[in-house]
C-alpha cells in the first residue's frame, strides 16, 4: 500500500487550525482582559475589528500586534 502525505498548499486556510479572528468573548478569554477594556481598545483604534453581519470580530494579528506593542513599551 502506498503511503502518500498530502500537504496543503501555502495560503490554504485549512492548513492551520490557528484562529484568524476572535469574537469579543474569545478575545477576552484569549487575552485575560475585561470586556470594557477590549471595547475601549477598539474605540481607541488600538484593536481593529471586522463586522460580519451583527458579529464583531477582532483579527488575530491585531491582538498579537497590540500585545507585542505592550511588550516593547515595557522593555
Amino acid at each position: 500500500m502506498n503511503s502518500h502525505k498530502v500537504r496543503a498548499p501555502q495560503g490554504d486556510l485549512r492548513a492551520s487550525t490557528e484562529k484568524l479572528a476572535y469574537t469579543i468573548t474569545e478575545a477576552i478569554h484569549a487575552t485575560g482582559l475585561g470586556r470594557t477594556t477590549i471595547y475601549a481598545l477598539v474605540a481607541e483604534k488600538k484593536l481593529r475589528t471586522i463586522k460580519v453581519g451583527a458579529r464583531t470580530l477582532i483579527p488575530a494579528d491585531s491582538l498579537r500586534g497590540f500585545l507585542a506593542s505592550l511588550e516593547q513599551e515595557a522593555a
